[in-house]
């Protein structure tokens, strides 16, 4: 399996963004690079392409895959889809309810199979949740000190109102699914769609 190990910090300098926003709670000393030439139309197409796929740890490949998805959908905007598709991969639910303090972290708590949805162990990041769906930690693992150490570090996290928390008893459930407004992914999706659309 494919993996980006360009380290955080310097990619999110790059695409001048804060590493917080992939759960890192690192802050950089040093100012994103300043450049003095004109980014092109297709400059900045792609700038939030790759801003969009280092948010949510996801590569070319699978990203496109969204995209197309997205873009045959029935209703809605396809940018907005796009982005909708991303949260409810089941490493981003679990990040976002604070079972894990980054993607990364998470994606690796799914691949462990230390996650459960709706009662049955998932161990594949990608998985595509829907509203109803409970997410919990394994009950084996529930005592374990890094989900301890985990909620302490996540407890003033806020929880999209999408989704229904229970740090309690390390679950959480779908409500729904995502509008644009509650999701603070710092994209520019249109951008994203007018590249692929070429």
């Amino acid at each position: 399996m494919a993996i980006d190990r360009t380290p955080v910090m310097k990619r999110s300098r790059s695409l001048g963004i804060e590493a917080s926003f992939t759960g890192s709670s690192k802050k950089s000393k040093k100012k994103p690079p300043m450049s003095r030439k004109k980014v092109s139309e297709y400059g900045a197409q792609m700038k939030e392409k790759q801003k969009a796929k280092f948010c949510y740890g996801v590569l070319e490949k699978q990203f496109r895959g969204y995209y197309d998805r997205a873009s045959n959908m029935r209703t809605g905007i396809t940018g907005e889809n796009l982005l909708m598709l991303l949260e409810h991969r089941l490493d981003n639910v679990v990040y976002r309810l604070g079972l894990a303090r980054t993607r990364m972290e998470a994606r690796q708590l799914v691949s462990h199979k230390l996650i459960t949805v709706n009662g049955r162990k998932v161990n594949i990041p990608s998985f595509h949740t829907k509203p109803g769906d409970v997410v919990e930690v394994s009950q084996s693992r529930k005592e374990s000190v890094r989900f301890k150490d985990i909620v302490a570090a996540t407890g003033g996290r806020r929880v999209e109102s999408w989704l229904e928390a229970d740090a309690a008893n390390l679950k959480g459930r779908i409500i729904t699914s995502p509008t644009r407004e509650q999701i603070d992914t710092p994209v520019n999706e249109t951008f994203i769609v007018e590249l692929y659309s070429k």
